[in-house]
């Protein structure tokens, strides 16, 4: 009895996890929650409130859209094309059929760990082109070191943000088996052993782990004890990603 006791007591102490979300519509809704604390964006560091870009906060100059780079929006550091092109329902009828009848794709398309906030603007020109490293200096965006080559079809994010996003490309890809070019595995691994994992890249894996039930094994595992229920109160403005 004593041991039934103690048993009981341990699954009253531990947290349950939050659902995992079902869609992008309901990741967004929670991303919200989840980067509240702190409120800048992945690639350029702006400070946001609501859905607005506080561009002042990072001295980002628009490139061309000011409209969007003023506005918030939740990317897939992955790209959803990235994930659905690989896949027979993206043929049959793009991302809308996928994310209706295709349960992997649901699943990677609504993967908090795959779920960055970014300036609408970056978000935009860096569409679905690859992150890699490139030649071009930082110069498009004022003082964010972001770089996007159209024609090269490729992104480069800041020294920063190379570490994390490597780390979740390598995650996205052995977790849902999506194939990637030899040239971009040797980046991501490259990145991965170059820059090691930040404090808050660590905050963000135990944010994110606590709702999806697990952690990125390329950061690390999480602890169960501190997560805290949470309350999924999305925002009603629009974003998207």
């Amino acid at each position: 009895m004593p041991h039934l006791l103690a048993l009981l007591c341990l699954l009253i102490a531990l947290p349950t996890f939050a659902d995992a979300p079902k869609t992008f519509s309901a990741a967004k809704k929670i991303a919200w929650k989840l980067y509240a604390e702190r409120p800048n964006t992945f690639y350029c560091n702006c400070a946001y409130n609501g859905n607005r870009v506080d561009l002042d906060s990072c001295g980002y100059s628009p490139r061309k859209q000011l409209r969007r780079a003023l506005r918030l929006e939740w990317e897939h550091v992955v790209p959803a094309w990235v994930i659905g092109h690989q896949r027979q329902c993206w043929q049959n009828g793009g991302r809308k059929n996928c994310a209706r009848n295709d349960a992997t794709f649901k699943a990677a398309e609504a993967d908090l760990h795959n779920l960055v906030p970014s300036i609408g603007e970056v978000n935009g020109d860096r569409s679905n082109y690859a992150l890699g490293m490139l030649s071009d200096k930082p110069q498009q965006y004022g003082a964010c070191p972001m770089v996007v080559n159209f024609k090269a079809k490729t992104a480069m994010p800041p020294a920063h943000a190379r570490g994390a996003s490597a780390r979740i490309y390598l995650y996205m890809a052995d977790h849902y088996k999506l194939r990637l070019s030899k040239l971009d595995r040797r980046t991501y691994e490259a990145w991965n052993r170059q820059y090691p994992i930040s404090e808050w890249e660590r905050w963000r894996n135990q944010q994110v782990g606590c709702v999806m039930g697990y952690g990125n094994p390329y950061v690390g595992a999480i602890d169960p004890r501190s997560c805290s229920p949470l309350r999924r109160a999305g925002n009603p403005q629009r974003n998207s990603g």
